[in-house]
């Protein structure tokens, strides 16, 4: 893949929809895939963290992966989350979303045992990229230490990029930590960066970062894939705050059911009444928070 095929611009990162009975939604998971390629985004990030991915099992990933090769989403276009506990797992995922002709893979470290040192960090990484053995990987490591409990230190990052320069080319880094981001973009010129969130967007593109995989693009994606489009012009900073407003909708209470909650009122589809324990419904008073707030932002999300 060159350069100019890499994945860039606004990625959402997937909310996966479910039936009651808490099994896969995959008619409406495509839908919505659709709904955001028609509607500013560049590609899908699905099996993250939104996507409830450490929820489901390895056969249901598989699934979600197939569907996507299935409803004729181009490979290109998708990172897929791919990263378990377990390296075998990754190492299926991974191969199969390399047969989907996955753009990239979303690879979180192993998780479980906390406090892991620098050396065993590349090493879980290294075996991956050793047994998966395929020029056409590419890797985006993803930092999410609010989650994983642990961050991945900016020398083990630059140490993977320089020692797999063509495979782990970039990063989701989701920690919300701007003078973090700004250091990585200064010191690694040919890592490809997303900030996890759209409030660093025009701020990341401005140092050679290459778009944002975002939560909340699943619903702010028309209004992002805007601010991407022209993030140069003299306007974007103002263009950036409206953007961030958007984001911090959802803030102060459970992002992934109130966004499932926001979708199913806005598109009256049931699919999204539903996430797996621990999730619960969001509450009334959460929608009616995160509605009234992107309504006094003058956003309404297209239906179509």
């Amino acid at each position: 893949m060159n350069k100019q095929t890499q994945p860039t611009g606004i990625y959402a990162a997937a909310l996966t929809p479910m039936n009651i009975d808490l099994s896969l939604n995959l008619k409406l998971f495509i839908k919505h895939c659709n709904w955001l390629l028609d509607n500013g985004c560049d590609g899908i990030a699905p099996l993250g963290t939104t996507g409830e991915a450490n929820s489901l099992s390895i056969d249901e990933r598989l699934s979600i992966l197939e569907s996507l090769a299935d409803a004729g989403i181009s490979g290109n276009k998708l990172i897929a989350g791919v990263g378990c506990c377990a390296f075998p797992d990754t190492i299926t995922l991974t191969k199969r979303a390399l047969e989907c002709g996955a753009g990239g893979v979303l690879m979180l470290p192993p998780f479980y045992y906390k406090k892991p040192s620098m050396e065993g960090l590349f090493s879980a990484f290294a075996n991956i990229v050793d047994k998966i053995n395929d020029p056409e990987l590419k890797i985006y490591l993803y930092n999410f230490p609010q989650q994983v409990g642990f961050e991945l230190p900016i020398e083990l990052v630059a140490k993977l990029h320089k020692t797999f320069p063509d495979t782990i080319v970039g990063m989701k880094d989701s920690s919300g930590d701007w003078p973090r981001m700004k250091k990585i973009l200064k010191e690694l010129p040919t890592f490809r960066l997303f900030p996890g969130s759209e409030e660093f967007l025009v701020p990341a593109l401005r140092l050679g970062g290459v778009g944002c995989i975002s939560a909340t693009v699943n619903i702010s994606a028309p209004y992002a894939g805007r601010v991407y489009k022209n993030w140069k012009e003299s306007d974007a900073d103002k263009e950036q705050i409206h953007l961030t407003r958007l984001r911090n909708a959802f803030s102060g209470m459970a992002t992934i059911p109130a966004m499932k909650a926001y979708l199913e009122k806005t598109f009256g589809d049931t699919g999204w009444r539903t996430a797996r324990p621990p999730f619960l419904q969001t509450t009334s008073a959460d929608l009616a928070k995160a509605s009234k707030r992107l309504s006094e932002a003058n956003f309404s999300i297209p239906k179509s």
